[in-house]
């Protein structure tokens, strides 16, 4: 059995992996590889490890959302990443928000004063070999490297000599992100939807004028685009959970009013006989709360032109943005011709996948295929099993990316319709009842991790 473990990527996933080795009481030689800042991708902007990218939100906690169990379930295994998220928590509503900077920085510092981890800021660029020596967590995200990419597809493509292709890809974007200073708060007001949370953790920008509505997406839709390379453009597929702001209303005005900009639910205490036509909410991005990110406004528009649009936002005719919105292609293993439920390659004993280029989807996502990975690594040291049931979000997340039909695999967020149940077993209240429901999924797959 391998004692050393090589973990290729210090993202979501690497990390988790990485605290879960190194927490086991094993007698282990953990190597934790990162690339950056000797190599940069397109989506990061500092050197510290898991640092987000997009969105700065792990999801809702609430127990009866998908999200809510898995962050649960992973509080059971003791991660690191919920851990972080509870330290940097940032006001917004029932999501677990966190202050990015000192969430990168908590995980960043646990790990480089951990007495059995080592770390190495170079570019991983070796054969993947499996052998009885050492074991390898390939945990490099969908921003993986070109050299590591090379490496991976000729590994994969010698376990399995009959699959076509071993990667996928999507596009993915990020939202831009303001000063709070910027925002005109004689037009904006503090809310949470339906008064969740805190009741005001969100700054809303309403449109009560259609007239201005119909110019802001005018003025979206025609807006300038970054360029892409021609190979970008033949083979443009968007993640349909992250899709860009101006992908969004070209179909459709309504697809913006009952979806990112629906007003529901949100009701500015200075008017509150009036309801707003659509919604523009933002969510604090720092402790100290002085940056915001425009929510669900993902984009690949050109920076002048961001500028310009999201002007038109009442509210924000002044804002200063700080990190523009941008758009990459993210790749993606087709996991279920390669992976099994354990995260582990089906040819290989010793060689292991988790993160984003699995193709689970999210930050939460992520960093719990780092930790089945990990779990399921040391139980194969100590002999034993680390079989998680299709009834927890876990085990349910983990039987998808293995055993989808390859050819229609999709990157995937945590959702109930993934869970293992049967339907008519269910008493009819639950039946009947989507809130009664989830809430007894979610208890019956802690229950399952608890016996």
């Amino acid at each position: 059995m391998p004692h050393k473990i090589k973990i290729i990527g210090a993202g979501l996933a690497g990390t988790e992996a990485a605290w879960q080795l190194a927490s086991s009481g094993l007698d282990l030689e953990i190597e934790l590889w990162e690339m950056r800042p000797k190599v940069k991708t397109p989506a990061h902007h500092t050197d510290n490890f898991a640092e987000l990218v997009c969105s700065n939100s792990l999801g809702s906690e609430f127990l009866t959302t998908a999200r809510g169990l898995l962050i649960r379930e992973m509080e059971h295994f003791d991660s690191l990443i919920i851990k972080a998220a509870k330290d940097a928590k940032v006001p917004a509503g029932q999501a677990l928000a966190v202050d990015r900077d000192l969430f990168a920085k908590y995980i960043t510092d646990k790990l480089e004063s951990h007495p059995s981890i080592k770390i190495i800021r170079e570019e991983f660029d070796q054969e993947i070999i499996d052998n009885n020596d050492e074991a390898i967590i390939i945990a490099t995200g969908p921003l993986t490297s070109a050299k590591l990419s090379k490496r991976i597809q000729e590994f994969l493509m010698k376990t399995n000599p009959e699959a076509k292709s071993s990667y996928l890809h999507f596009f993915d974007a990020a939202a831009p992100i303001i000063t709070a200073e910027s925002i005109n708060m004689d037009i904006a007001f503090k809310a949470s939807r339906y008064d969740k949370g805190d009741g005001a953790d969100y700054i809303n920008c309403p449109f009560y004028n259609k007239n201005d509505f119909d110019n802001f997406y005018q003025a979206l839709i025609q807006a300038k685009r970054a360029p892409l390379k021609d190979f970008e453009k033949e083979n443009m597929r968007y993640f349909e959970g992250c899709m860009p702001i101006e992908a969004i209303a070209e179909r459709g005005q309504k697809t913006l009013t009952f979806g990112p900009m629906k007003p529901v639910g949100l009701k500015d205490p200075r008017r509150p006989n009036d309801r707003a036509y659509a919604v523009v909410q933002l969510r604090q991005d720092n402790v100290v709360g002085s940056l915001y990110n425009l929510v669900g406004f993902q984009t690949n528009l050109e920076w002048g032109e961001q500028k310009k649009v999201f002007a038109l936002i009442p509210g924000l005719e002044n804002l200063e943005i700080v990190r523009y919105g941008v758009m990459h292609q993210n790749i993606f293993i087709n996991s279920p011709l390669f992976l099994d439920s354990n995260f582990r390659v089906k040819q290989s004993s010793n060689i292991f996948f988790a993160g984003q280029v699995t193709g689970v989807e999210g930050y939460t996502e992520s960093a719990a295929s780092g930790l089945m990975a990990a779990r399921s690594l040391i139980a194969q040291i100590k002999k034993t099993n680390f079989d998680l049931p299709r009834s927890t979000m876990m085990g349910a997340l983990s039987h998808y990316i293995s055993s989808c039909e390859p050819k229609y695999f999709q990157p995937i967020n945590s959702n109930w319709g993934i869970i293992n149940y049967e339907p008519e077993a269910l008493e009819m209240k639950y039946r009947k009842n989507k809130t009664l429901k989830n809430e007894f999924l979610a208890n019956r797959a802690l229950e399952a991790l608890n016996s």
